[in-house]
């Protein structure tokens, strides 16, 4: 599975080797935050450079992430010290009088240029809607200090959907302010740096946003097994985490094909309901579920090919749930896209295997990443045939197969066209637009970059089953609004937050 996920990550299984475009945001050109309501505590691009020395190494954030339901709140954070127990606080207020201890595991983690860090866990419950909280965690023996915290209200509630922040991926691109290259490591500070941007914006012209959902890649930096590399993940990762706003804004992040070949991401983040029975699950951890409200969000790992992991997944969580009002799936690997790079290729190989098990589950919608470009799609089902799985070239016992169907789709033009037929296994089952009422099929969409780091070109043919896309190459992130019997989603542009397409909606009575 390592060998599987780093030829993602490679792009191997394209029928075509795409790169990037040249066009990325160059940190150097875009203006300072100028929104009163910013919250990063470094505005301007000097101040940020002069800085990045202290942020990348500030390894042991805090990432607030969704509990299992509406009434918990998960925190996951590094530390250098080994406690026997992580320990958080919460209160009513901001001197925390009276405040109520929760407790978790401290376990050994990752090691960082030769330090071993430890990885906290602890969830903390008896959350209400519409009230302000308190917290506080006990780093290396010491409590730090206290940050607010927000709920919402669960029968109307919005997140910030962004695709691929993918910190570090504007590597090798050629700043304005320099003619040179751009290492690794000024990359994660140029993007790190956007990152912040699209945080603070979104937040200032949308402060209803209760939560955010990536759907993976969270860093740029492939595994390695060598110290170097493990530091440019960190640094990385720290670049990703150092937006003020996870202070107090719950992330749900997803695995992308960047984030499966360590385990840093399941040390930084303590997901809800970890889907532990996974027989083909990555380094980086697992796919996992938590409702908010009327919601069931059901984050899957689509690194890992096995669609029986999945399936099972999908069924326990709906078990579990069975009066979840809306189903939401999310998961890296855009299956409908319209992106050039992996669209017509990786990205679809999982299609004719997950489409059935979404309509059988009867799953509302499926947010996706990968392509960097904007998509949305109709209202699409399965439609019911039996098709080629292609099983070989998924799991292999070295992860091999992946490198023979790119080989093969580029050498055999009867076998790209039958794979690509075996693929086309849907049925647009609704192609209304604005609002739709109790319509059929399930709604997918697949985000751009919300950070700017990468973006990839449209494939030339849109292809049927979208409604809508988009390449502007500028950073968006989508507001999702849901109620209990209404879905609306809307995508803005980051800097000047004005909508990229119009709103959709799905009513359900």
């Amino acid at each position: 599975m390592l060998a599987l996920c780093l030829s993602a990550a490679l792009s191997v299984g394209s029928l075509t080797v795409y790169a990037a475009t040249e066009q990325w945001n160059d940190a150097s050109l875009t203006p300072a935050f100028t929104t009163k309501t910013a919250v990063s505590e470094h505005t301007d691009w000097a101040d940020w450079k002069a800085n990045w020395d202290k942020i990348k190494t500030n390894y042991e954030q805090v990432a607030l992430i969704p509990g299992s339901d509406f009434s918990k709140l998960n925190f996951g954070w590094y530390s250098k010290e080994k406690a026997n127990e992580a320990v958080v606080r919460i209160a009513d207020n901001k001197d925390m009088k009276n405040a109520k201890e929760f407790k978790g595991t401290c376990t050994e983690g990752t090691v960082i240029n030769g330090v071993q860090y430890y990885s906290n866990k602890v969830t903390a419950d008896g959350f209400e809607p519409n009230t302000t909280y308190y917290y506080q965690v006990k780093l290396n023996g010491k409590w730090q200090q206290a940050h607010e915290y927000k709920t919402g209200d669960s029968h109307n509630f919005s997140f910030m959907y962004v695709g691929d922040p993918q910190i570090g991926a504007s590597k090798g691109q050629v700043p304005n302010e320099s003619a040179v290259e751009q290492s690794e490591d000024v990359a994660a500070r140029n993007d790190a740096y956007n990152w912040n941007k699209t945080l603070n914006s979104a937040l200032a012209q949308h402060p209803e946003i209760n939560f955010l959902v990536s759907p993976g890649d969270q860093i740029n930096e492939p595994a390695g097994n060598n110290a170097e590399k493990h530091l440019l993940q960190e640094y990385e990762y720290s670049g990703y985490l150092s937006a003020t706003a996870f202070r107090n804004l719950p992330q749900a992040v997803a695995i992308g094909n960047h984030d499966c070949l360590t385990t840093s991401y399941q040390n930084h983040f303590n997901v809800p309901n970890p889907f532990t029975a996974e027989t083909n699950s990555t380094v980086a951890g697992h796919g996992y579920y938590y409702t908010y409200g009327s919601a069931l969000f059901i984050v899957i790992n689509a690194n890992n090919y096995n669609a029986a992991d999945h399936k099972a997944l999908v069924e326990k969580a709906v078990k579990e749930n069975p009066n979840a009002k809306w189903r939401i799936v999310v998961m890296h690997q855009d299956i409908y896209g319209s992106g050039l790079d992996h669209s017509d290729s990786d990205g679809i190989i999982l299609r004719n295997q997950l489409t059935p098990i979404f309509d059988a589950n009867d799953i509302d919608v499926v947010l996706q990443g990968h392509d960097h470009t904007y998509a949305r799609t109709y209202q699409l089902t399965s439609d019911g045939k039996q098709y080629d799985d292609f099983a070989e070239y998924k799991v292999g016992q070295h992860g091999q197969d992946h490198k023979v169907l790119d080989n093969k789709l580029k050498s055999d033009s009867a076998f790209k066209e039958y794979y690509t037929s075996q693929n086309r296994c849907y049925t647009i089952a609704d192609m209304k637009q604005g609002t739709l009422v109790n319509p059929e099929g399930v709604f997918y969409m697949t985000s751009n970059s919300a950070t700017g780091s990468k973006f990839y070109n449209l494939i030339e043919q849109q292809q049927d089953y979208v409604a809508a896309r988009s390449q502007t190459w500028r950073p968006t992130y989508s507001v999702i609004n849901i109620t209990d019997d209404k879905f609306t989603i809307n995508t803005y542009d980051a800097q000047t937050g004005t909508p990229i397409d119009e709103a959709y909606s799905i009513i359900k009575r």
